[in-house]
């Protein structure tokens, strides 16, 4: 059979986390088939047909996937299911959001967070905010699975020659209403993707200091700024900013956290960045034990001095 991966799209076409699940998807051996659901998709899907590792796009172009409704989406879900061993979905709010539902209702097992497929039905996920890796097997019979989109790269966007098939839609399911979408709008890269990455936490004391201390350094850097959940649930950063177990876990190059105590489920989403910096007053801070570089002093100071020297 066949291994289905479900498309988190925006404007631009399909995400990048998407295309780090069908890499996860082309680990099981079998054919990988993307299911893209939305609205006028048609420069979409001719973009999405060259994702390389592809060989079928299942396009589902109606008014009612639009907003990707997780209550619209799941009736066609239902209907696919059974052509598939596997459905995939990058481990972000939208696949959170729909798949667990899928599950539920097809009562299937769902395994969240994979981080490593050693077999079919073998996987590595972490428990306790990253503390610890279980190795869990999942019995046979159709299968959900989210993956964290930062532990497996993207597939290329070019080089694949993937068939396009319509599919029929399943109607509104009547259950959810779309009122509103607030989108932050940014030069800066997207979070759970960017090379570079810095953030702030409740030290910096304001939503006024976050921004006018951290945006000129994220601009020299060309980092995506985060914050701590205190920063967040404070007022000083917006939601999509928070980094974390209970937010956004990233895996950047370089993650610099100015003022961030370190609480497990900050680490736990951080704990795969390839070099992590930590400047903070108190010299006892959690986040020193897991800070590749730390360096105990005022950000205030710090922040300033080193957006300065690189602009030199």
């Amino acid at each position: 059979m066949s291994i289905l991966v479900i498309a988190e799209i925006d404007a631009q076409g399909v995400k990048a986390a998407t295309r780090s699940a069908i890499t996860a998807a082309g680990q099981f051996g079998e054919e990988v088939h993307l299911l893209l659901a939305g609205s006028n998709l048609e420069g979409i899907a001719s973009k999405a047909k060259s994702i390389k590792g592809l060989s079928k796009i299942l396009l589902a172009d109606a008014p009612e996937y639009a907003q990707g409704i997780a209550e619209n989406l799941t009736p066609l879900l239902k209907q696919l299911a059974p052509n598939y061993s596997t459905i995939v979905a990058a481990a972000t709010s939208f696949g959170k959001n729909l798949l667990p539902r899928v599950a539920a209702l097809l009562n299937i097992v769902m395994v969240s967070e994979v981080t490593q497929i050693i077999a079919a039905r073998t996987f590595v996920r972490p428990m306790y905010a990253g503390n610890l890796n279980a190795t869990v097997s999942a019995p046979d019979g159709l299968l959900a699975m989210t993956v964290r989109p930062t532990v497996f790269e993207a597939a290329a966007e070019n080089g694949g020659t993937a068939l396009i098939e319509m599919l029929t839609a399943t109607g509104d399911a009547g259950k959810t209403q779309f009122i509103s979408r607030e989108l932050a709008v940014s030069d800066r890269p997207e979070l759970a993707t960017a090379k570079v990455v810095i953030s702030g936490g409740r030290s910096l004391g304001s939503k006024e200091a976050f921004l006018s201390t951290l945006s000129p350094l994220a601009e020299q850097l060309g980092a995506a700024i985060g914050a701590t959940r205190a920063a967040v649930d404070s007022g000083m950063a917006p939601n999509d900013s928070q980094v974390g177990q209970t937010g956004t876990v990233i895996a950047p190059e370089l993650y610099i956290a100015f003022g961030v105590s370190g609480a497990a489920q900050h680490v736990g989403g951080i704990k795969d960045a390839k070099v992590i910096v930590a400047v903070n007053i108190d010299a006892e801070a959690p986040i020193f034990q897991v800070a590749d570089y730390g360096l105990v002093a005022d950000l205030f100071t710090v922040v300033p001095e080193l957006t300065a020297a690189l602009k030199q």
